[in-house]
């Protein structure tokens, strides 16, 4: 279930409720990429998440992240892209490269 409140309030929320939460953080980018640095997508341990880190193309991907990050208390750098030639098949259809910081968030 995805909300559509800002995810660093909602993120807030969630931990308010007694719920583990994880963030996930655009920290560069290169090329062209659907979300700028700085963007968030708040996960918590349910999978519920808010907010975007690429208007979708990788948020599957980046939610499972957090649930391994909520999980294990371990940070992990995430790096996607792919070749303009292959943008369409896979991934990031802008043809980009994003690297995404996922930490989990302790109350």
């Amino acid at each position: 279930m995805t909300t559509a409140s800002d995810p660093l309030i909602q993120l807030d929320r969630w931990q308010a409720e007694g719920r583990k939460t994880a963030l996930a953080t655009v920290v560069s980018t290169w090329g062209s990429s659907p979300r700028p640095v700085g963007s968030h997508l708040a996960v918590s341990d349910t999978g519920d998440f808010a907010g975007s880190v690429s208007g979708g193309c990788i948020e599957g991907a980046v939610v499972a992240a957090a649930q391994e990050a909520i999980a294990s208390g371990q940070a992990k750098l995430l790096e996607f892209g792919v070749t303009n030639e292959m943008a369409w098949e896979v991934g990031l259809a802008c043809g980009g490269r994003i690297q995404v910081l996922v930490e989990p968030v302790a109350a």
